[in-house]
Order: C-alpha cells, then structure tokens, then sequence
C-alpha cells in the first residue's frame, strides 16, 4: 500500500497558500466559478457563515444558468430567495404547532 504523501506527490497536486481551512477553499472555488475574484472575501464570509446547503443550491443554480452576465449577483439573489423561503416554511411550521396545541 502507498503512503498517501508519496500518491499527493505522483499528482503534483499543490497546495493554494490562501486556504489554511476548508470554507475559505470553498469560498475561493466560489468566487473563480463566478469570475468574481474582488468579491473573494465576501464568498469566503458566506461559507463560513451561512448554512452550506443553501449556499450549495443558490451556486448549482447559478451554474445551470447559461444566460448569467453577472454570476455574483445571480448567486446573491437566489441566496436571498432561498433564505426567505425557508423563513417562511419555519414560520408556516410554528404558526401549524400552534393552532393544533
């Protein structure tokens, strides 16, 4: 069996020095798909902060969209449509707990 060091080496897989932990590769991987590379930290920011299934949805929709001029922006505002949707479903939800107790 290899050692995973000698397989990482047969790659040259390398290494990007801005990312010491796994939301802000994911944060850097977000801002290169959308072409939006001055809005790098605010990506970073989001999958820090943000619940990564919504941040997941809102990227796989902007990337299925093939008429996106500005990918960001596509991203932020799904983002938000996504995070008032499921506000609305947990007010819905409680608003339901309470009328049958």
């Amino acid at each position: 069996m290899q050692n995973i060091a000698d397989i990482l080496d047969k790659k040259d897989i390398e290494g990007d020095s801005r990312n010491k932990y796994e939301f802000q590769a994911y944060g850097n991987r977000l801002a290169e798909e959308f072409g939006d590379p001055q809005h790098r930290s605010l990506y970073i920011k989001l999958a820090k902060e943000e619940d990564r299934s919504l941040v997941e949805r809102a990227r796989e929709f902007v990337l299925r969209s093939e008429n996106a001029t500005t990918k960001g922006r596509l991203f932020m505002w799904k983002l938000s449509e996504l995070k008032k949707e499921r506000k609305q479903k947990k007010k819905r939800k409680t608003s339901d707990e309470n009328e049958t107790d």
